[in-house]
């Protein structure tokens, strides 16, 4: 009679449940893994030979059928390794009937029967509390799913362990606690000496999750602003540090004795990045996109990514995710991040310094026109910078620094909160920031006045509605003046050289 084992398939930033069926047929000895399996998952079974005989276990002489259900989705990894073995073991009678029911198994084997740590251990744990079930893991990513509150996690080091337990001879090891992740050297807003105008558009940004595109030569510290932008940010909820957690563990990046990632995201892809690399790989694993999600995606020299790397960003900043749909299927990935895009303002990049700029009114043309005009219209912030001059860089004194410039963004988030938003300023949809932003007579006039000068979008009228909306909400003032109107429009000013 077959034996099922429930295990779990990545697909996305998610777990869905795999049904691990298990049959011995008194024909001649082999092993057949169907059910659309990867090279991965059919390799399993020298892996399990080798494994059960290293833990003295017999396997059994017959042909055993493994069916991967349902047949239709791709299953790849190693981590359907322990739930093939566990049900062999099963349907050969060598553990006791229905001992496997209340687990969801996934792992690893060694050819020795040591059990190695698998991705997406925080997805199983999550499959596992949505099915009712307790989650079977290696020790090594344990922590990762004890993270999961009103989910029972068993561990163990080995299959020998395993087995052991299910039989009723021995009890697995207890889940080890998991460790602080290590963050990056700190960085302080303090740091930046005069650009007035940066820090405070790096602060807009923060309290209203709005994008933000840095503009000026080189040496000016386009850098060094946007590396201080996750320094303002308050620090994540429980949940959203669950799913940033849960994006890193299904990438592969989370170490296996790190539980919670404690911060932000900050990702700086290098400007040769491709655009699997931005949104996801063939193996719909997520891209830097989604790995920056409730954080902040760099693009350091934007002008040089590529034209589609660029252009596939439309999407994830109008609707905070990515819908990636590859030969291996369609997923949904999460997205929800503020942009940070920094470029030289010419080819020489000394157009606006104090040194003479080379290039030809048609280069710099050319050369802007890298970043699209529907792009540029999905960011909220363009901000140019000039550099400091000894006097400035030497002689002022520091500003004010991370930790005070972010009390004034939680308590801007708050009055958002206050009202009943579900989402950031910067992410409203046009119903909602209509009803949040609540503008003046004066207000709506300045607004239509604007559109007319500048031939505005509907889209950027209404991103400058949600910057002023954000410049209210940092001021304290429950409706959106004339003068937040104005200055939203300080922001959009450079659309014009464009």
């Amino acid at each position: 009679m077959a034996v099922t084992v429930i295990g779990g398939a990545l697909q996305g930033v998610d777990a869905i449940p795999i049904e691990v069926e298990v049959d011995l047929l008194r024909r001649l000895p082999s092993v057949s893994v169907v059910g659309l399996a990867a090279s991965a998952v059919k390799e399993s079974a020298e892996r399990v030979r080798s494994a059960l005989a290293s833990a003295d276990l017999e396997f059994p002489r017959r042909r055993v059928v493994v069916n991967l259900a349902p047949a239709d989705v791709r299953k790849d990894g190693t981590a359907f390794d322990l739930p093939v073995a566990l049900g062999i073991l099963a349907a050969d009678g060598q553990l006791p009937e229905g001992s496997l029911d209340p687990w969801v198994v996934a792992g690893e084997l060694s050819l020795g029967g040591m059990l190695r740590p698998i991705r997406g251990a925080l997805a199983l744990a999550l499959l596992a509390r949505k099915l009712g079930k307790k989650v079977l893991l290696p020790r090594s990513c344990a922590a990762q799913a004890a993270i999961v509150p009103g989910v029972e996690v068993g561990c163990a080091d080995t299959l020998e362990e395993v087995v052991q337990h299910l039989r009723g001879e021995g009890e697995l090891p207890a889940a080890p606690s998991s460790s602080a992740a290590v963050e990056p050297a700190s960085f302080d807003l303090a740091d930046v000496r005069g650009q007035h105008g940066a820090r405070l558009a790096l602060e807009i940004a923060a309290a209203g999750g709005h994008h933000l595109l840095l503009m000026g030569p080189p040496g000016c510290g386009k850098s060094m602003l946007a590396r201080r932008l996750p320094t303002l940010l308050p620090s994540p909820s429980f949940e959203e540090s669950l799913e940033i957690s849960q994006v890193h563990s299904v990438a592969g990046l989370l170490d296996p004795g790190v539980g919670l990632l404690p911060g932000r995201p900050f990702r700086a892809p290098h400007h040769s990045v491709s655009v699997a690399g931005l949104i996801g790989s063939r193996t719909l694993r997520p891209g830097e996109v989604s790995l920056a999600h409730h954080g902040v995606l760099f693009l350091d020299e934007a002008t040089e990514f590529s034209r589609n790397a660029l252009e596939v960003l439309r999407e994830p900043l109008e609707e905070g995710l990515v819908r990636l749909t590859r030969a291996a299927g369609t997923v949904v990935h999460p997205a929800a991040i503020t942009l940070i895009m920094a470029s030289n303002p010419c080819p020489c990049g000394r157009r606006g310094s104090p040194l003479p700029c080379v290039c030809a009114d048609s280069s710099v043309i050319r050369y802007r026109s890298r970043l699209s005009g529907p792009l540029l219209d999905r960011v909220d912030l363009h901000v140019d910078l000039e550099p400091l001059t000894a006097t400035e860089l030497l002689d002022l004194p520091a500003g004010e620094d991370s930790a005070t410039v972010r009390q004034r963004v939680v308590e801007a988030r708050g009055r958002q909160r206050a009202r009943g938003q579900q989402r950031l300023n910067g992410r409203l949809r046009p119903g909602e920031i209509e009803e949040a932003a609540a503008p003046t007579t004066a207000a709506r006039a300045l607004l239509r006045d604007a559109m007319d000068r500048h031939h505005l979008t509907a889209r950027s009228a209404t991103r400058l509605l949600r910057v002023a909306r954000t410049i209210a909400d940092l001021a304290a003032d429950g409706r959106v003046e004339e003068h937040h109107v104005a200055g939203a429009l300080c922001w959009r000013a450079s659309l014009d050289v464009l």
